[in-house]
Order: C-alpha cells, then structure tokens, then sequence
C-alpha cells in the first residue's frame, strides 16, 4: 500500500514537471516567432533608414545620453529579475516579491522615458507620419515598447499570484517564461540601441 502511495506521488510529481518543461518549450517557441516579428522590423528600417523625404536625419533628432539612461535602466531590470529567480530557487517569496517590484519599477520607468521621447519628437513636428525613416523608427521601437509594457503587466499578475498563491507548481513555471520574455526583449533593445540610435548618431 505505501509502495503504491509513493508510486503515485512520484507519477504525479513527474507530471507536474514534464508540464512546466512543456510551458516552458511552448514558450521558446513563441519567442522565436517574436524574433522574426523584429527581424522584420530592422529589415525595414535599414531599407528605409535613408528616407528622409528633406526631414531630419538620426543623428538630428537622437539623444544618445538619453537613450543610455533607457538602456541601463532595461539592463538592470534584467539583472534584478535574475535576483528575483535565484530568491525563487531558494523559495523565498518575500524576497521574489520585492525584487519583481524593483524589476516593475526600472522598467515603467523605462517605459515612462520612451513616452516623453515619442511625445517630445511628434511636439516637434518629427512624428510617424513626417518620413518614411520615422514611420520605421515609430514602428520598432513602439513595438519594443508594447512588449515592455505586457511584461509590466506580466509581473504585475505575478505579484498578485505570489500573494494569494505563493510559489506553487503552477506559479514557478510562469516566473521563469516571464524571465525568459525579460531577458528577450533586454535583447532585443540592445540591437536597438546599436543599429537604430548608436550608428544613427555615430556613422
């Protein structure tokens, strides 16, 4: 009888791993399709990166200081959400919690710069629709900007969860796509900061 007990506490243990490697796969799968969503958009942006149309070029609208505040902003939520997985291996919720808030925090204010640069451009008379170069530029980084805000909300929905349910078989799994979505779109903004504001500026 306890041999069949601890049989079926096993198969069931077992199962509740294979499905959290399965949402885990699934979700590399769906990243791999984001990435040829933004492969898409570099590709057009290089090709219309010229098209002015007698508008402002890159380098007279980017502000690259400001921009590197914006990226270390997104790489240390990065390296916070790193925290906060490590502090879930050792099944620390608190500690889960706090670190996701501070992660919440940097990337809103991310979020919040990218706002203030987009309003500050189409203020100036540089919006979406003034060249083919900004309707790219509008385009790719707007798109970057739409993920951020779903991973805010991501881990907004993670805290609740951690609140009510704690780190739970069902709870761990989702820390973890979540991380892996983090750290893509980390990624990915720094392609962004290298080929659309870096060479825009330097070459």
């Amino acid at each position: 009888m306890h041999t069949e007990t601890f049989n079926d506490a096993h198969t069931g243990e077992h199962e509740h791993h294979d499905a959290a490697g399965m949402k885990v796969f699934g979700f590399w799968v769906y990243l791999m399709s984001d990435l040829i969503i933004f492969g898409s958009l570099f590709a057009t942006y290089a090709v219309l990166m010229e098209g002015t149309a007698g508008g402002p070029s890159a380098a007279d609208i980017f502000e690259l200081p400001f921009v590197l505040v914006e990226t270390f902003l997104l790489l240390f939520s990065s390296f916070t959400y790193g925290i906060a997985v490590l502090e879930m291996n050792k099944n620390k919720v608190a500690q889960v919690k706090l670190w996701l808030g501070i992660t919440f925090v940097l990337g809103a204010a991310f979020i919040g710069m990218e706002i203030y640069e987009f309003q500050h451009l189409i203020h100036e008379g540089f919006g979406p629709d003034r060249s083919a170069f900004l309707t790219a530029f509008f385009t790719l980084v707007g798109t970057h900007g739409l993920h951020v805000t779903f991973g805010l909300i991501w881990i907004l929905v993670m805290l609740i969860q951690l609140s009510t349910k704690g780190l739970t078989d069902a709870t761990r799994p989702r820390i973890m796509c979540l991380s892996l979505f983090w750290h893509f779109l980390d990624v990915v903004w720094i392609c962004v900061f290298s080929f659309v504001y870096l060479m825009g500026v330097l070459v």
